[in-house]
């Protein structure tokens, strides 16, 4: 199976495994919006 690493961090946290915050984004307006929201 492949997955991305924001995949992957959401199975982790639903098994009470600690990931980093993060938000995938596939542009660069959704980049500048995450940023701001971090």
């Amino acid at each position: 199976m492949k997955i991305h690493e924001y995949q992957a961090k959401e199975i982790l946290r639903k098994y009470g495994v600690a990931t980093p915050r993060g938000v995938p984004c596939f542009s660069v307006e959704e980049a500048v919006a995450a940023a701001r929201e971090l």
